[in-house]
């Protein structure tokens, strides 16, 4: 089993920047993908931005280039720099993992942390 841990969130304003992380225990994670997704109220999980091995293959959705940024710096810790956070960025985010290749469908993926909340005030 993979056990994923976030940290991190919290409240922030507009144009402001937080950094979340994910520590993943429980097996060899190297060969694992690693994602944020997130979930606002009323609408469906969305993946933010995955990593495949460490620095190889990275996925970021168009409402999040060029201010997210995810950092794997070993295979079991993945951040989430967020930057020019706007209102629309408030969700539950979650950390959520997958063998092998990044997939864009939240559903792809195995294993899912517990969730921290991002609010960003306008």
């Amino acid at each position: 089993q993979v056990q994923l841990v976030e940290s991190g969130g919290g409240l922030v304003h507009a144009g402001g920047s937080l950094r979340l992380s994910c520590a993943a225990s429980g097996r060899d994670l190297t060969n694992y993908v690693m994602g944020w997704v997130r979930q606002a109220p009323g609408k469906e999980r969305e993946l933010v931005a995955a990593v495949g091995r460490i620095g190889k293959n990275n996925y970021y959705a168009q409402s999040v280039k060029g201010r997210f940024t995810i950092f794997r710096s070993n295979a079991d810790t993945t951040d989430l720099q967020m930057n020019d956070l706007k209102p629309e960025d408030t969700a539950v985010y979650y950390c959520a993992a997958r063998l092998y290749g990044i997939v864009v469908t939240p559903g792809g993926y195995d294993y899912w942390g517990q969730g921290t909340q991002v609010t960003v005030s306008s």
